[in-house]
């Protein structure tokens, strides 16, 4: 597959490509050169970590969970 670069620098990414690799009008990517190749990378909207943080739901305190984890009866 073949683009072009136009006077402003800019490129069109095929439509296959962007399909198969979920590139949508709006998302981020990342250019980079690498050993003289034009590399781009989607930049994630979110940390991963940030993605889960709070999903489980224990239903009692950090403390308690931690005593437990570590063989202990709970907090002192």
């Amino acid at each position: 597959m073949k683009s072009r670069v136009s006077e402003k620098g800019q490129i069109t990414i095929p439509k296959r490509l962007r399909d198969r690799l979920g590139i949508r009008p709006g998302t981020d990517l990342d250019w980079q050169e690498q050993q003289g190749r034009l590399v781009a990378t989607k930049v994630s909207a979110r940390d991963p970590v940030d993605a889960v943080y709070g999903v489980l739901k224990l239903n009692r305190p950090t403390d308690e969970l931690l005593a437990e984890l570590r063989g202990g009866d709970g907090p002192d």
